[in-house]
């Protein structure tokens, strides 16, 4: 390869990454808008029928708005700078886990189940808008390093609890108990950790990657 061609190489590679970017920032900014505008519809639906597992869940949506508004922010950054953001966001990963513990805790002293109908259709709703997060993120996953990853991995393992939370309705409805409640919300901080390791492993590659 002469020069002038290995120079040509390196603009086209510039200019690809530079479109991603752009693309994956646009992506990042609708998933965060629709993070935060079903945590207002779960949250008031947690309070109301006093759910441990939407309560979690409702968390989790105010965590992914922050996560996706923390990752747009940090895309001009440079690879070294990314990195660092992405193993803050692999801890940030774990705050719905601990918020889903602390809800369980209570739940499990005063064991009410919540009303089951209100629980699925809710779970459904929320399925519906972190299935499309995830769709709209897929493409990056691979490709945008561990912010882009962190981002869909966390609407990914959204949809995952979404669907044991309508489950989780059902036996409500069927057994008239708190526990499935209860389990569901203890799984849910089970993937939230697995997704947080994930991240920090992304994450801790770029550093390495970037301070070589």
């Amino acid at each position: 390869m002469t020069t002038r061609e290995a120079c040509d190489a390196g603009y086209e590679r510039r200019i690809i990454a530079r479109m991603v970017t752009a693309s994956l920032r646009a992506a990042v900014r609708f998933v965060c808008i629709a993070n935060l505008g079903y945590f207002f519809v779960e949250f008031g639906v947690a309070l109301a029928i006093s759910s441990v597992a939407l309560f979690a869940d409702s968390i989790d949506f105010l965590e992914d708005a922050s996560v996706n508004l923390l990752i747009l922010l940090a895309l001009g950054w440079s690879m070294l700078a990314r990195a660092r953001v992405g193993m803050v966001l692999a801890g940030l990963l774990l705050v719905p886990g601990l918020a889903t513990l602390w809800m369980a805790w209570n739940k499990f002293l005063s064991p009410v189940p919540p009303a089951a109908v209100s629980l699925s259709l809710t779970a459904l709703g929320a399925m519906a808008v972190n299935f499309v997060c995830s769709l709209v993120l897929a493409r990056y996953r691979e490709h945008g390093g561990s912010l882009a990853k962190a981002a869909f991995l966390s609407a990914r393992n959204d949809v995952i609890a979404n669907a044991a939370i309508i489950v989780a309705g059902v036996l409500t409805a069927y057994f008239s108990s708190a526990w499935p409640d209860l389990v569901t919300g203890i799984g849910i901080a089970a993937l939230n950790a697995g997704a947080a390791r994930e991240v920090w492993e992304a994450a801790r590659n770029e550093h390495r990657e970037a301070s070589a």
